[in-house]
């Protein structure tokens, strides 16, 4: 190998090592797959769900998020947003959407470099896909901000409703709607991996910095 790659790869395996004791280098590169993997999953679930509930609702009406679009009552609640001055929800998140297939998978495959680089690059490329679900709700956040605070003055019913920011997670009031906000299976998934994260740096942190401090020092 190069010096430059070396310095981002760090060094490979002893192999009579490894036939000592192969679960303590295998042990990283199972909990970076299985990180990947429960992201990648989490694609196909909804991240986020919100109940709302109004005399004139008896059933209730229903707004899923998954990363890359709504789903729910969409129809029904862009026609009550119409009247208030809101924005069509499909409006939201609409370039985050339109890529999340790709980031999700670009986030995956950052993970598996864990895999085969035992330096700090492993930290930094698993860093994305770690801070994946506070980004989430963050950002679902901003829309929902921006949406609420930004009603349109000339909707029918503009008087009847005061610019407002809806309630993310737990229960909240938006006229006459009671409404309960709450992640779903998806984000649990995100966020299990940000946890095997946690422990899969770990672990490559207690195999590999030995090493890489050993090589270092021949270097030098």
């Amino acid at each position: 190998m190069t010096p430059l790659l070396n310095r981002i790869l760090g060094p490979r395996i002893p192999e009579e090592d490894f036939k000592k004791r192969p679960f303590r280098y295998l042990l990283p590169n199972l909990l970076f797959t299985l990180a990947a993997v429960s992201l990648i999953i989490s694609v196909f679930f909804p991240f986020w769900r919100m109940d709302l509930k109004a005399p004139q609702y008896p059933r209730g009406l229903e707004l899923i998020a998954y990363v890359d679009h709504i789903g729910g009552d969409v129809e029904e609640l862009d026609l009550i947003n119409h009247y208030i001055g809101m924005r069509p929800l499909q409006e939201a998140a609409k370039f985050e959407m339109s890529i999340a297939y790709y980031v999700m998978s670009v986030f995956a495959l950052f993970l598996l470099a864990g895999t085969v680089i035992h330096t700090r690059w492993t930290a930094w490329l698993s860093l994305p896909a770690f801070l994946f679900p506070a980004a989430f709700i963050l950002d679902m956040r901003w829309y929902m901000r921006e949406f609420g605070m930004n009603l349109d003055p000339k909707a029918p019913l503009s008087s009847s409703v005061d610019p407002f920011v809806p309630t993310i997670l737990g229960e909240g009031e938006v006229a006459q709607f009671t409404t309960l906000g709450y992640v779903d299976i998806g984000f649990w998934l995100a966020l299990g991996s940000s946890v095997l994260i946690i422990f899969a740096l770990w672990s490559h942190w207690a195999v590999w910095s030995p090493l890489v401090r050993k090589e270092e020092g021949k270097s030098n």
